[in-house]
């Protein structure tokens, strides 16, 4: 019998810990770091619990009205505890570290999700957001819909390079004009290049400069650039003056310089991207019929 009852208080005590956690009230007031992770959070249905977002959370523009933390990795802890957090969500991107020490000795809940570029990633990211808002079937079903439409997006990917190579491209993340950065493996632009169905030329890890004649070198069939100040004509017409040799690269003189709005490359997989890769999918095979996906991500 002693074993029974041993066993019989061991499930009472674990029962009890779980109402507990059940119990638990879920955060009300919450600060979102990287523009992917703050648009989630509106997406499962939490923007009326956002009290402030970071400067890369541009999306949707609703967001905008909200109070600024700055930038994701130059947050200060004074601005966001006058807010009055119950939880700050964001990605390892986000710090600096002492801040996120001191946001938790005030007694702020601190969420840090991954921001690596992979579905399975993302799936737990969701799951996490689905379960402090209190909907978890939400978030499975918004991963489902996404991972539909990353499917469909392979389906006329794989038709689409029957007619045609690859083409070498290159992502040239910049900021009013000056010294891009070109990004390389393991960075979400290595993820959308090779899903949208282009060659990634670059060979390194991360984001860096490269030299002209690197440029010149690699000499790109399709370049896109994400200016975090400029858009449009302007962002394209800054980055040709300051950096002459990109004119001389096959993709300038063909015309193949595409924009991208450099926020779905912040915070990991965000439900933009599958509408980012259709749209660079069509730029990068103009022979091929465009995607037109009628499946989107659950709102």
């Amino acid at each position: 019998m002693k074993p029974l009852k041993t066993l019989l208080i061991l499930c009472a005590g674990l029962l009890s810990g779980a109402a507990v956690m059940a119990a638990e009230p879920l955060p009300q007031r919450w600060i979102s770091s990287g523009g992917s992770l703050s648009e989630w959070v509106v997406g499962l249905g939490g923007e009326s619990r956002l009290v402030g977002v970071d400067s890369t959370s541009q999306h949707p523009q609703s967001l905008r009205g909200l109070p600024s933390i700055g930038y994701q990795r130059q947050m200060a802890a004074e601005g966001m505890l006058a807010l009055r957090p119950d939880v700050l969500i964001g990605s390892e991107e986000m710090g600096p570290p002492p801040v996120l020490a001191q946001l938790r000795g005030a007694g702020v809940r601190v969420e840090v999700l991954s921001a690596k570029t992979d579905l399975s990633t993302l799936r737990a990211n969701l799951q996490r957001i689905g379960t402090l808002l209190g909907d978890p079937q939400r978030a499975d079903q918004a991963f489902s819909a996404y991972q539909l439409r990353v499917q469909q997006q392979a389906d006329w990917l794989a038709l689409a390079q029957r007619q045609q190579a690859a083409p070498g491209v290159l992502l040239l993340l910049g900021h009013a004009g000056g010294s891009p950065m070109v990004g390389g493996k393991d960075t979400s632009a290595d993820w959308l290049i090779t899903r949208a169905g282009g060659f990634n030329l670059a060979s390194h890890r991360g984001f860096k400069a490269l030299s002209t004649e690197a440029l010149l070198a690699l000499d790109p069939e399709v370049v896109i650039i994400a200016d975090r100040s400029l858009a449009g004509e302007a962002a394209r017409d800054a980055l040709l003056l300051q950096n002459p040799a990109l004119a001389a690269t096959r993709a300038a003189r063909n015309q193949r310089l595409l924009m991208l709005d450099p926020t779905l490359l912040v915070g990991g997989l965000g439900p933009r991207l599958p509408d980012g890769l259709a749209a660079l999918s069509a730029a990068f095979y103009p022979a091929s019929q465009s995607l037109v996906a009628d499946t989107k991500p659950t709102p």
